[in-house]
């Protein structure tokens, strides 16, 4: 009997302190325009809390299989969505996003960007911008909210929807790839999704008068099981531990803090 103790105590504890693990592993989905941030700031979260952390991926808005709207409606298993306020208030109205754990972490104006080496075209005015619209061969944007908001608004607005050529993406980083590759002669996206991207060279934001400024945003999914956890990681993205990434991806701090 003595002998069969030990390895049924040992089973135990290690059945413990898995269960204890998954717990404590929050799964995160999050789209583009945060992502560099995010992924310098993790690690310093992980290391003071203890708590692990998965990530996933998924586009703020659009349709098909890669948006984080898709996924959770097709059982993805996620605690915490951090994407544009556009996107979340989507999830929101659709009863995903548990009440009072929203929170506003990073602001990124929308931009462009041409292939490295490539002369940059002036885009700092409406005009400037149509012509370098015009003058591009292709370009690419995202299919989420920074694409669809040059398609449903910018474009119309310069009376050149049927004069243009574009490719809409899943992500902003494969809208990159892309020009990186010269496949496109213009990336346009926010900043944050073009910043420190291999093989581009950003061009600046676009003017006032047709511009997006993304709040990306982290709010809890209303399912999550690791509640305690999923707030302690909200909480530690809207501190001032993260501005230092924010700042340097091109985005500005908000909701301060």
């Amino acid at each position: 009997m003595k002998k069969l103790i030990a390895p049924l105590l040992g089973l135990v504890m290690l059945l413990a302190a898995t269960e204890g693990h998954a717990m404590d592993e929050l799964r995160v989905m999050i789209s583009g325009g945060f992502s560099q941030a995010y992924q310098a700031a993790l690690p310093e979260f992980e290391r003071s809390t203890g708590i692990a952390v998965t990530t996933l991926s998924g586009s703020s808005q659009g349709t098909g299989p890669k948006t984080i709207k898709y996924q959770l409606e097709n059982g993805a298993d996620v605690d915490v969505v951090i994407l544009s306020k556009e996107g979340l208030d989507e999830l929101a109205a659709m009863g995903r996003i548990a009440e009072g754990s929203e929170a506003g972490l990073a602001a990124s104006p929308l931009g462009a960007a041409v292939r490295q080496g490539s002369p940059k075209p002036d885009i700092s005015n409406e005009a400037a911008l149509k012509q370098a619209l015009l003058n591009s061969r292709m370009f690419a944007m995202p299919g989420s909210t920074s694409g669809l908001f040059m398609k449903d608004e910018v474009l119309p607005k310069f009376g050149i929807a049927d004069k243009v050529h574009f490719k809409m993406f899943a992500r902003g980083s494969e809208s990159t790839a892309a020009l990186a590759a010269g496949e496109v002669d213009l990336a346009i996206g926010p900043l944050s999704e073009l910043v420190g991207q291999p093989g581009v060279d950003v061009i600046g934001p676009f003017p006032d008068s047709v511009q997006l400024v993304q709040i990306f945003t982290a709010a809890m999914v209303k399912t999550s099981h690791r509640t305690e956890q999923a707030r302690r990681l909200i909480a530690f993205l809207a501190s001032s531990a993260t501005d230092a990434a924010i700042k340097k991806s091109g985005m500005d701090p908000v909701n301060h803090r």
